[in-house]
């Protein structure tokens, strides 16, 4: 089966008069896990053990147990330092960040800049808190 991008998707849905119709026509390129289920599964695909990541991301114990059973919905800085913990590169980032509905990292904010850097040059979370502080900004886990 062919893959539709994000841009050919859109594209179509555009051009639609019936939601419904796009729906059910392109319902195989929906996502259809939870957050947590797709962390959970990226954690098994790249073979890390979940307290290593949890602890890795700065996040409390309790706050990162729940994010990743679902019980708890993360913040777009959570999820972007659990992101940093699991290794993320630029684009597996932007996704998680899409998927959670929050908004992209964005290189004409200066938090994000930073931030962006930080993934780029494979920093950890708390290098890119101490980047974040030193440039006055918000830290990721404030």
């Amino acid at each position: 089966m062919k893959t539709k991008s994000t841009g050919e998707l859109m594209d179509e849905l555009m051009k639609t008069a019936d939601v419904c119709d796009y729906l059910k026509k392109n319902s195989s390129y929906m996502i259809k896990e939870e957050l947590s289920v797709y962390l959970t599964n990226i954690l098994e695909k790249k073979g890390f053990v979940k307290s290593a990541v949890i602890k890795k991301s700065e996040l409390s114990e309790v706050m990162g147990y729940q994010i990743f059973s679902g019980v708890r919905n993360p913040s777009r800085d959570s999820l972007i330092s659990i992101s940093v913990a699991m290794e993320f590169d630029i684009e597996e980032t932007q996704e998680i960040l899409k998927i959670a509905g929050f908004a992209e990292l964005y290189p004409k904010i200066k938090r994000d800049s930073i931030i962006i850097n930080g993934i780029a040059t494979k920093k950890s979370v708390a290098e890119i808190n101490e980047s974040l502080y030193d440039n006055d900004e918000k830290t990721l886990n404030q």
